[in-house]
């Protein structure tokens, strides 16, 4: 079955290596036959969330910004994959205001398989560990019934290119195959 990928790159930089991560996958997702699209989030002007609470009721977020079409590609997408690199034990900051911005709509995105991309210089996978589990308080706690169906750990890569020489090069081509 043809699925719709949505690949939200929160990489500071084109060519990172969470970035570059993304398109390994986007490559399998295409070659299996899958619709796919990339938002690179650096490219974006999304603002920080300010908190009105006029959302709530309106479902639509009064800040004029790029946020609105990208909530409307996240309900309409089938597989979502959240890509970062860690700075300091978390995602960028990139991908939390992202996150923080699908107030009006969050409870559209229901019924969403999700994967995760982290990149980091840190050579142990177990210190990216807390992103993963903010990464899961958005997708599992705050959204409907959703899959996460892999976490894919770029470790050992700080130079970008690094994560090319890591077995996250190939977990992430055969996550996007097989997705």
């Amino acid at each position: 079955m043809k699925k719709k990928v949505l690949v939200i790159s929160a990489s500071p930089r084109k060519g990172g290596n969470s970035d570059l991560l993304c398109d390994r996958f986007i490559l399998g997702a295409q070659e299996a036959g899958h619709e796919t699209e990339k938002i690179f989030l650096r490219e974006k002007n999304i603002h920080y969330c300010s908190g009105c609470g006029v959302c709530n009721n309106t479902h639509v977020c009064v800040q004029k910004d790029d946020m609105k079409p990208l909530l409307d590609k996240l309900v309409e997408a089938d597989v979502i994959v959240l890509a970062t690199p860690v700075y300091f034990y978390s995602m960028d900051g990139q991908l939390k205001t992202f996150i923080d911005r699908t107030v009006p709509r969050y409870t559209e995105i229901s019924n969403k398989e999700f994967y995760f991309i982290l990149t980091a210089a840190d050579t142990d996978k177990k210190n990216l560990h807390r992103t993963v589990e903010a990464l899961r308080g958005f997708t599992q706690d705050c959204l409907e019934n959703t899959h996460e169906k892999a976490v894919i750990y770029g470790v050992g890569a700080w130079q970008a290119g690094e994560v090319k020489n890591t077995p996250a090069w190939e977990e992430a081509y055969q996550a996007g195959k097989n997705c």
